[in-house]
């Protein structure tokens, strides 16, 4: 409740009251299950909402949206106001703040989306459960993007990145290291596991718009911006994850402000513990980095969570506004942790802290904030006060209100985009790829079938030749063949001619010869 330009938050020997020019020096909401916590935290949201600061706050349970809807006068509220708030039945209003609800798995709500590239190497690597060699892998997959100028928007980009970075890791090993199928590998089956819990639809486009968040209501008031995280907090790394990308944001997003009189936003970080469960070292200096520095950006953030123990103590020293409900103590560790928890406070000389830790019943919590120098003040048990929205979830006709007055940003957010990105354009390569890759095989079997050809001609080229010349040489022996059978006709006809002549010759001789033997006998007869 906003009085006199700070939120009365509970009440104990006197008012215990949260200044605006100190709430951006954070907080702390701790207590057992039941203590009254979700109360506290509906306090605190709707008196920074009268001021006119918006916030943001994540619905875990489903009873958050009750923000929305005015309470009522109860027996139990009436008998608080008079006995321990000092206030009469007319001094008291209910209302509902102006809620907007968001929704990262585009079920109810304004579709919330967060791009690849925007969630980054680092936390995207706790999302999917990765090895350091992995996350490794993972980092040199985003270098390789960003100097290629690829868009890495959805989980299909980051497949096909890792695809690609897979295919060509020789060319990468000398200047960023090694890329081995095993871990490409395991990081694509993490990926199946994200995809399966809601990851296609909350990584994507349109982003969100931080600025979105920051506005306020016609009236003046803030607007309180609840996340429906009943089925993301059964995620709890995505749901740790996406809040701790979100506070990030803020502080890489907005300007320096400096002491304001009051904050610019207010981000309250529920279930708290899932953020620091097994976190790396490197990564807590990182948010206690971001947690000392956002308060100069005028975002006061308030963590949320059942024991102060479950928040490292670099984180809970910078957390100044302290709101301790009741804490168990049955073993030795709880013990030792209401202890710590007790010693955190500047103490009351009233009473014991730690024995009032372990008795403060539902809506009692011990209270600590800055005065106006920035000094924790005494720790006060003290009740806290009543929320003047309604207590449990709003009603369904009151919810479609809610909807119905954000049909401005269903329009900017309701439909995803897929333009072009990492996907599209590995994929372009490869078809231009492909497509060199047929028209360089086309080029090869054309050689090939030409050089057959060439082949072919030139053979019959040769064996034309030689046909010629065998047809030439036969010829040629032909013509010789002849040449010899009629030189041998010829001396054949002269060796006849020569026997003829011989044979007349001889004949004639003969006849001559017997002639003259008979005219010289007969001579010589007579």
């Amino acid at each position: 409740m906003l009085v006199d330009n700070k939120i009365w938050l509970a009440q104990g020997e006197k008012p215990c009251c949260l200044l605006l020019g100190q709430a951006n020096r954070h907080g702390l909401i701790a207590g057992a299950s039941g203590t009254g916590k979700t109360v506290t935290l509906k306090v605190l949201a709707e008196g920074f909402s009268q001021a006119g600061v918006p916030v943001f706050m994540a619905d875990v349970k489903g009873d958050v949206t009750g923000m929305a809807q005015a309470g009522e006068m109860t027996d139990f509220i009436r008998k608080r106001c008079e006995d321990t708030f000092n206030l009469k039945e007319g001094e008291v209003s209910f209302q509902g703040a102006p809620v907007r609800i968001w929704d990262m798995l585009g079920e109810k709500g304004i579709p919330v989306r967060v791009t690849i590239s925007d969630m980054g190497p680092v936390m995207l690597a706790r999302i999917l459960g990765l090895t350091q060699v992995q996350e490794g892998v993972l980092n040199i997959v985003f270098r390789v993007a960003d100097e290629n100028g690829l868009l890495l928007i959805d989980l299909k980009d980051l497949r096909a990145m890792l695809a690609f970075v897979s295919e060509h890791a020789k060319e990468y090993q000398s200047t960023y290291g090694n890329v081995s199928p095993q871990s490409v590998g395991a990081i694509q089956r993490a990926l199946i596991s994200v995809e399966d819990q809601g990851g296609n639809v909350f990584f994507g486009e349109p982003d969100l718009d931080l600025t979105d968040w920051f506005a306020c209501a016609p009236d003046g008031r803030g607007y309180v911006n609840v996340l429906n995280a009943a089925k993301l907090i059964q995620t709890p790394q995505i749901y740790a994850m996406f809040l701790l990308w979100m506070l990030s944001s803020l502080f890489d997003t907005l300007p320096e402000v400096g002491d304001a009189e009051k904050p610019k936003f207010v981000f309250f970080f529920d279930e708290a513990h899932l953020l620091f469960d097994d976190m790396p070292q490197e990564l807590v200096d990182k948010i206690v980095q971001v947690v000392k520095l956002v308060r100069s950006k005028g975002v006061g953030v308030y963590f949320i969570t059942q024991s102060p123990a479950d928040i490292p103590d670099e984180v809970l020293a910078q957390l100044s506004n302290r709101v301790q409900h009741g804490l168990r103590a049955y073993t030795p560790a709880e013990q030792k942790a209401v202890r710590a928890a007790s010693a955190s406070f500047r103490p009351n000389p009233a009473f014991d802290s730690v024995q009032a830790l372990q008795d403060l019943g539902t809506g009692e919590a011990l209270v600590s904030l800055l005065d106006e120098e920035g000094r924790p003040s005494v720790v006060e048990r003290a009740r806290v006060l009543f929320p003047q929205c309604r207590m449990a979830a709003a009603d369904a006709d009151v919810l479609d209100g809610v909807y119905a007055a954000q049909a401005d940003l269903m329009e900017k957010y309701g439909t995803a985009i897929d333009r072009e990105s990492a996907y599209e354009q590995i994929q372009g390569q490869r078809d231009v790829a492909a497509a060199n890759a047929q028209l360089a095989a086309e080029r090869v079997a054309f050689e090939k079938e030409k050089a057959e050809f060439e082949a072919k001609r030139q053979r019959e080229a040769e064996k034309a030749a030689k046909d010629q010349q065998r047809a030439e040489e036969k010829a040629a022996r032909e013509a010789e063949r002849e040449a010899r059978e009629r030189e041998k006709a010829q001396q054949e006809v002269a060796k006849q001619v020569g026997r003829v002549a011989t044979s007349m010759i001889g004949s004639f001789g003969r006849e001559v010869t017997r002639q003259l033997a008979r005219g010289l006998m007969g001579s010589l007869k007579r």
